[in-house]
């Protein structure tokens, strides 16, 4: 597999980029991709087989079951980003390290429905949130541990409709080359 091969699986819709000006129209859109993401999951995975879920989405990639508990365990930390940013001044959150949180003994063998019905219910809280923010709220930021660097709440949107869409580009692309 070439270089370029393995980056397209690993990023099928390409990196996130954050538009300088970030519309109520852009808003409303990735906030919808938010709500409409477990949905969206479940329907790609619920008729899986347990050895389909141990399928790496890519060579030396995780599996489907590691990416979906994957997705649940970084939207975990999306909603918390959210909510010291909203609650506090410009807070430094801390970063996790998703690689080894995927490799623990949960990410690798729990049964996916716990996550996927987390997702729900996670969404459910963080969408009837982004939904009643004012204006104000969503140019509060955080500071991201590697290199400082400032989020707003409103590019934190952004960045996890992206990240829900990235990983559901890799669970189609998987199951299309595997004619599941």
């Amino acid at each position: 597999m070439t270089e370029l091969q393995l980056e397209q699986l690993k990023y099928p819709i390409g990196k996130f980029t954050c538009p300088d000006t970030i519309t109520e129209q852009q808003l409303k859109l990735w906030i919808l991709e938010l709500q409409l993401l477990p949905e969206r999951i479940n329907s790609l995975v619920s008729t899986l087989t347990s050895e389909q879920l141990e399928t790496p989405y890519r060579p030396g990639g995780w599996t489907l079951r590691q990416l979906i508990h994957h997705i649940a365990d970084s939207h975990h930390h999306s909603y918390t980003r959210f909510k010291w940013a909203l609650t506090e001044d410009e807070p430094l959150i801390k970063a996790y390290e998703e690689k080894d949180w995927s490799a623990l003994f949960d990410a690798r063998t729990a049964p996916i429905a716990l996550s996927l019905t987390y997702l729900v219910a996670l969404h459910a809280k963080l969408v009837y949130m982004l939904k009643g923010l004012p204006a104000s709220d969503l140019k509060k930021v955080y500071l991201h541990p590697e290199g400082k660097t400032r989020v707003s709440v409103a590019e934190n949107v952004g960045k996890y409709a992206w990240h829900g869409n990235h990983h559901l580009a890799q669970i189609k692309g998987l199951i299309n080359r595997m004619n599941w």
